[in-house]
């Protein structure tokens, strides 16, 4: 937080260069890749994006997630007990419009159609891939002596995890959230010794409920929310407050939404995570009016709020003044505009190969985020 200005940053995933998606989804695919050929590539492209961030002016920036292939996917590479795929269940909002749904994820790159499914024990195998990623970050930010005022890495939440994988082992989602809380738990204390902000991707404490959920009502989602909470905390325990911010959201894809639950339906659980930065969607035209639920439900002490002012789901840049009038609605409504760091709505290429803004306007986003964010300090301050 500072005193005379809106901080920036973004949610992990920033654009990949078409030679990293190929090699990725050979990866992805089970087919050999030459390693040395990998690793250029991986350099190569995180260099890239640490250059961009710098010449853009964003404060707090990570490694966008080069390497991995997707926000939540990647933990089936770093965990043990994995299986076959299995069909996965379209969403409640998408199975309303078959036909759009059927367009709209017909391209190229991961097959979000297909689950990963747990066959046996889960225990966390990533520690070798988790220190690559880190000390290649962490190597190619010294060397571009970028001045930044912070760095985040991310990670699947368990919520997230346990969702992106079908349980064929454990019988029971307390159990088996558990079980990979419990793994993940060593790649967050990973990350934490950097020094690093640990942001956790959980988009699964508001999209709980888009699966099967249908037209029963939020009271049934709340105690499935809960125990997510629980499990997220559970797995920070060792993790000081102050040094994790959590990603939730309502999907970072392009479709209707009409089936999402409200964030105040929800908010008060959320409150419970011990946690110091909240990202939550402002951007999105479906929730842009939820700024008003931090007036009626204050964000706990010592929060920082990332709102979402850009959206990652449309290839029109906002405009400056959008953006500041965005940030400046949400600092009214937590009565402390030190307290907020603006953001977009998600990552930028959350599933590799499957991103909706073109890499070369995602840029051009966030240079109006920090364009948008300097107007509304301007304001404020």
């Amino acid at each position: 937080m500072t005193e005379d200005r809106i901080l920036t940053t973004h949610i992990g995933s920033l654009p990949r260069a078409p030679e990293l998606l190929e090699l990725l989804k050979h990866r992805q695919e089970g087919e050999a890749v030459d390693e040395d050929q990998w690793h250029g590539t991986v350099v190569e492209a995180t260099e890239h994006v640490i250059q961009k961030q710098a010449d853009i002016g964003l404060d707090i920036v990570n490694n966008g997630e080069q390497p991995r292939v997707s926000f939540n996917w990647y933990v089936a590479n770093r965990l043990t007990g994995i299986g076959n795929e299995r069909d996965a269940p379209l969403w409640d909002d998408l199975a309303d419009f078959p036909d759009y749904a059927e367009d709209a994820f017909s391209a190229e790159g991961i097959d979000l159609t297909k689950q990963p499914s747990v066959v046996g024990p889960v225990e966390y195998d990533g520690e070798a891939a988790a220190r690559e990623e880190i000390d290649t970050f962490y190597d190619l930010l010294a060397e571009s002596e970028a001045d930044f005022e912070g760095t985040f890495i991310t990670a699947a939440s368990p919520g997230v995890a346990a969702a992106t994988l079908v349980d064929d082992h454990y019988g029971s989602h307390e159990e088996f959230l558990s079980v990979v809380g419990d793994a993940l738990k060593q790649e967050y204390e990973l990350i934490a010794e950097t020094g690093a902000t640990l942001q956790l991707d959980a988009p699964d404490l508001l999209t709980t409920g888009h699966r099967g959920f249908g037209d029963r009502p939020v009271e049934k989602l709340k105690p499935v929310v809960r125990m997510h909470v629980d499990a997220l905390n559970e797995a920070t325990e060792s993790i000081p407050d102050e040094q994790i911010r959590v990603h939730t959201c309502w999907g970072s894809y392009e479709g209707p939404h009409h089936r999402d639950k409200p964030l105040e339906a929800v908010l008060p659980i959320l409150y419970d995570m011990n946690i110091g930065g909240f990202s939550i969607e402002e951007a999105n035209p479906r929730h842009q009016h939820e700024y008003r639920v931090f007036r009626e439900h204050p964000l706990p002490e010592d929060w920082t709020l990332i709102p979402g002012v850009i959206d990652v789901k449309t290839n029109v840049v906002e405009h400056p003044q959008v953006i500041a009038d965005r940030l400046e609605r949400v600092a009214d409504a937590v009565d402390d505009p030190s307290r907020i760091v603006a953001a977009p709505d998600c990552g930028f290429d959350t599933q590799a190969g499957l991103a909706m803004v073109h890499p070369d306007i995602a840029w051009k986003k966030l240079d109006a985020l920090v364009e948008g964010a300097e107007v509304a300090s301007d304001r404020i301050f």
